[in-house]
């Protein structure tokens, strides 16, 4: 945890890693990545977890759905409660993760910008690396479901 300026608050660390996706920060407050951001503070953001049941927990998956929730790969989806939750399944993103059950996660870029190892590695408390390194690639699909239908965003 790390100490703010003005007061005695601790808040949690912003972790610069390779995600099973892209270069991710991840953080336990998501207030905090909007703010690195530039973004409204309380914009949605996506939460990766580290399993099937953890998932269970956060949201309740529709009938319709479960099969493709459950074999889906490098996929979000965003649940009737709104939320946007991922999966991981990715062995060396999940041996980072071991120690937490989810995170908030939002690529590791300024807002409509490309990648910036260098800023991301300056507004980050904990770097991350494994031995595939930190770059920039595509972003997770993207998928809003309800009890019946299924829709593509990104």
């Amino acid at each position: 945890m790390r100490r703010t300026q003005n007061t005695a608050q601790y808040q949690p660390l912003i972790y610069l890693a390779q995600c099973d996706t892209t270069a991710g920060l991840l953080s336990e407050n998501p207030q905090i990545l909007n703010s690195v951001k530039n973004r409204p503070k309380y914009q949605n953001i996506l939460m990766q977890i580290s399993s099937l049941h953890i998932l269970k927990i956060h949201t309740r998956i529709p009938a319709a759905h479960k099969n493709r929730v459950r074999k889906s790969k490098l996929c979000t989806f965003i649940y009737p409660n709104q939320k946007a939750l991922r999966v991981i399944k990715d062995k060396y993103h999940l041996q980072f993760f071991a120690p937490f059950t989810a995170l908030y996660s939002t690529s590791a870029n300024l807002t409509r910008c490309s990648f910036n190892q260098q800023w991301a590695e300056e507004i980050c408390d904990v770097i991350v690396r494994d031995k595939r390194g930190i770059y920039e690639n595509q972003g997770s699909k993207i998928y809003k479901i309800n009890q019946h239908k299924i829709k593509r965003i990104r």
